[in-house]
């Protein structure tokens, strides 16, 4: 399974799942309580399968990323720190939210 370390917390490392499926311009999916990234396969499928790049990760706290003990599940910080960090950035961001 693929994993980016964030950073660490209490001499743990933080680690987001994700899941990084076709090629082409970047589309990044952000599921809500009490998804996950799981929660978009089909689109993932569909995009992937029509020339797009499709990065679909399950925030901190949710599924198989790192449980939080210090920052509150869903913060913006939080948020922000698994979508800066998403492997491979490109130029173009396409940012879906349920």
């Amino acid at each position: 399974m693929p994993y980016i370390t964030v950073g660490q917390e209490n001499g743990a490392n933080i680690d987001i799942y994700y899941k990084d499926w076709g090629s082409g311009q970047l589309v990044v999916f952000s599921h809500g309580w009490p998804l996950s990234g799981d929660a978009f396969e089909d689109q993932m499928f569909f995009l992937a399968q029509h020339g797009y790049r499709c990065i679909a990760h399950d925030r901190r706290g949710h599924v198989r990323s790192s449980q939080p003990l210090a920052t509150k599940i869903g913060s913006p910080s939080s948020k922000a720190n698994s979508i800066k960090t998403s492997p491979r950035r490109q130029s173009r961001l396409v940012y879906a939210h349920p």
